[in-house]
């Protein structure tokens, strides 16, 4: 969904399930990045979670208010619990899946 976005171009999107290790820069294993969302910031620190995701959010111009609506730090320490209880169900969806 985000990938169709205006603005999505400027995002170096990988495919961690089929890139080579190099690709997923240093201090990221295949492992974590497919256990939960991270994004590289432009200037090269990683962020995973709840902030990566307000994180790209504010690269998409449709998507940017939510991004700062949501990007700073009382929200995430709101948001990054609810979103590691989504990975937990997410695991059981694919599992019935």
């Amino acid at each position: 969904m985000y990938r169709r976005q205006p603005g999505a171009d400027a995002v170096r999107w990988i495919d961690v399930t089929h890139c080579p290790a190099e690709a997923l820069g240093p201090g990221l294993t295949r492992e974590a990045a497919l256990a939960r969302l991270h994004l590289r910031r432009a200037d090269g620190s990683l962020v995973s979670g709840a902030a990566a995701f307000t994180t790209l959010w504010l690269n998409l111009p449709r998507w940017a208010w939510l991004g700062r609506l949501l990007g700073n730090r009382p929200v995430l320490w709101i948001l990054e619990p609810g979103y590691r209880v989504f990975l937990k169900v997410r695991r059981s969806w694919r599992r019935a899946a």
